[in-house]
């Protein structure tokens, strides 16, 4: 099997693990343990089910390692397209991966504070689920953060797709539009109130992106011609 097959059906595998493990990590696990507002009933649904929360945590961290990998694979896959501009979008997507597995540390520390350390005796029982509550609070902003780096991350991916003559320039109008959506967490209110919506658009792009790299990877051919044209 050619190199860049290769390389292009290795990226499409940690694609697909990433958006798997986001979807168990964000979905199942912080989704039906954290109740929005409620610090008490989030308290109580994380300490009865304590495995399944350091689970999530563990699943988060598998998610950004395999983000990274797929970046830094994308990065050399789609330099024939234009080098300078892949090694800045590699750039914008390692700093939305930094942002959002820092805010992960966040979403580990409540079991620390509602774990019944003896030196947090000092605060009632209704402060430490507050505190708890803060924490996840925070995790979400940072991973929110991060989608802003993500979005201009697809945007440049999906202008080298356009250009590009080894994918199907219709792979890099999703990715612009999907793009486009993540940065309307510029303004927190607007991206949350719209994230249905960019959430559907940004996973059938990726769908359909990491499904033809899996399937039908990159025309060698094309991909050679493009990077001996650049010099890649």
């Amino acid at each position: 099997m050619s190199t860049a097959v290769t390389k292009a059906r290795i990226t499409g595998v940690f694609y697909l693990v990433t958006i798997l493990t986001g979807i168990f990590a964000q979905g199942f696990v912080s989704g039906g343990l954290v109740v929005d507002g409620d610090a008490a009933a989030t308290a109580a649904n994380i300490l009865a089910h304590r495995g399944l929360y350091e689970l999530g945590y563990a699943v988060y961290l598998i998610e950004m390692a395999c983000q990274i990998a797929m970046t830094a694979l994308f990065y050399d896959l789609l330099k024939p397209a234009g080098g300078s501009i892949s090694l800045l979008a590699a750039f914008l997507g390692f700093t939305g991966c930094v942002i959002k597995t820092f805010s992960r540390v966040f979403f580990i520390v409540p079991l620390f504070i509602l774990g019944g350390t003896h030196y947090l005796s000092v605060f009632s029982v209704e402060q430490l689920q507050a505190l708890a509550l803060l924490f996840l609070k925070v995790n979400d902003r940072g991973a929110a953060m991060a989608l802003v780096f993500f979005g201009f991350y697809a945007l440049l991916t999906g202008y080298l797709i356009i250009r590009s003559t080894f994918l199907p320039r219709i792979l890099g109008v999703v990715s612009v539009l999907g793009g486009l959506g993540w940065l309307t967490f510029l303004y927190l209110p607007l991206g949350y109130r719209l994230f249905p919506y960019i959430a559907v658009l940004g996973l059938l792009g990726a769908a359909s992106l990491l499904l033809w790299l899996l399937v039908f990877g990159v025309n060698e051919q094309r991909w050679k011609e493009q990077a001996a044209q650049r010099g890649s």
